[in-house]
């Protein structure tokens, strides 16, 4: 079962765009703050964690999620790499664009992996259409979250 979100939004560091350069490329900073990444851990092979997804039916499903990132010219972006041996799990890919201003604008997209048992039954693919829907919501929340997280990352003068 696969559930996809997007989230697009710009902000803009107080410090410029060298300043603004700098935070985008370092997501053990941009993303340190975003509340429903567990674990996150950054470093020149990449980032990993977990998103934390409450799911109704399901209880708090933990996604983990391993991403290569790279600098561009003008910011950075996030490629997913594949999760192995795990029965959920995410991906996350994300660009950010940064401008002579100082604005950041940001795009991400996650693509949640949920393996669950074999529907039987009209009862089953009910639980699953059931599932499916909340599950769809929850992801579509947890990324609308995503401004609040990262803006809470920024030094006290962009808040």
């Amino acid at each position: 079962m696969l559930f996809e979100a997007r989230q697009a939004f710009t902000l803009t560091h107080p410090g410029g765009e060298d300043a603004a350069l700098a935070f985008v490329r370092d997501a053990g900073v941009s993303l340190s703050r975003v509340r429903f990444l567990r674990d996150l851990r950054a470093d020149a092979a990449g980032v990993r964690g977990e998103l934390v997804v409450p799911v109704p039916l399901l209880g708090e499903v933990d996604l983990p999620f391993f991403s290569t990132l790279h600098p561009t010219g003008d910011g950075a972006e996030l490629q997913p790499q594949p999760v192995t041996g795990e029965r959920a799990w995410v991906e996350v890919a994300g660009q950010a664009r940064v401008s002579a201003a100082g604005e950041m604008a940001f795009d991400f997209q996650f693509r949640a992996h949920l393996r669950l048992p074999e529907a039987e039954g009209w009862g089953g693919a009910a639980f699953e259409k059931m599932v499916r829907s909340a599950a769809e919501r929850t992801l579509e929340r947890l990324a609308g979250e995503l401004p609040q997280g990262i803006a809470a990352a920024l030094p006290e003068a962009a808040r």
